[in-house]
C-alpha cells in the first residue's frame, strides 16, 4: 500500500439529445477555461468526415478505425447512428495523474466509460422537445421524418445517477454553459483538495 493516494482527476461526459447543444455548451467552457492545462478537451476518433457537424475530432476510415481498436488505441469504443467512435487511451492516463478531462460522450456507452475511467461525472444536457424540433430542423441533416423518428428515439432514454447533473439548455446558452463551467470547476477544486 502506498503511504500516500493520489486523488486523481475526473472525466466529465457530456451527453443528451441531438439538438440539445452539447457542443455549444462545451465550446463556452472551453472558451472560459482556454488557459487552464490542468482542463483537456477530449478529442474524440470517429469515422465521419473532418468537416461534417460542429466537433472537432480526429477523422478515420471504418478500416483504421478498427486497426486502432485492435491496437488498444482506445480507453474506450462505441457505435452510434452508423459511426465509431473512441476516446483515446491516453486520456485515462492524464486523468489518473489529476486532470479534469471532458468529452462528448454517448449514453449507450456511459456503462463502459464508467468501467474504463472509474471516476466520472456525467453532464446531461437538456432541451424542450419543440427546442430540439427546431435546432434538428435549422442543422438542415436531416428530413422532418428523420426529425420526428430521432426526437421519439430520445424520450425513453433518460439516464439518472448520483454523478449526473442535468444542464437545461432550452433558453440562452450563456446560462447552461455557465451551468456547466461551474460543474468543471467544482471537479478540477475535487482533483486538487482531496477530501
Amino acid at each position: 500500500m502506498m503511504a500516500e493516494e493520489r486523488q486523481g482527476g475526473t472525466l466529465i461526459v457530456v451527453v443528451g439529445p441531438s439538438g440539445a447543444g452539447k457542443d455549444s455548451v462545451m465550446g463556452v467552457a472551453a472558451r472560459h477555461f482556454a488557459q487552464r492545462p490542468d482542463i483537456l478537451f477530449v478529442r474524440r476518433v470517429i469515422t465521419r468526415p473532418s468537416d461534417a457537424g460542429s466537433e472537432v475530432h480526429e477523422s478515420v476510415s471504418a478500416p483504421e478505425f478498427e486497426d486502432m481498436q485492435e491496437g488498444g488505441a482506445f480507453a474506450v469504443s462505441w457505435q452510434a447512428h452508423g459511426l465509431s467512435y473512441g476516446i483515446p487511451r491516453d486520456i485515462a492516463d492524464k486523468v489518473e495523474s489529476g486532470m479534469t478531462a471532458i468529452v462528448n460522450g454517448s449514453r449507450a456507452a456511459l456503462p463502459a466509460i464508467r468501467a474504463a475511467f472509474g471516476k466520472v461525472a456525467v453532464a446531461l444536457v437538456t432541451a424542450d422537445a419543440p427546442v430540439l424540433a427546431k435546432r434538428l430542423a435549422q442543422r438542415g441533416r436531416e428530413n422532418e421524418e428523420d426529425v420526428l423518428r430521432r426526437l421519439k428515439r430520445q424520450v425513453p432514454d433518460v439516464v439518472a445517477g448520483p454523478d449526473v447533473i442535468v444542464i437545461d439548455n432550452s433558453g440562452r446558452l450563456e446560462i447552461a454553459g455557465q451551468r456547466f463551467v461551474t460543474l468543471v470547476e467544482q471537479h478540477c477544486a475535487k482533483s486538487h483538495h482531496p477530501a
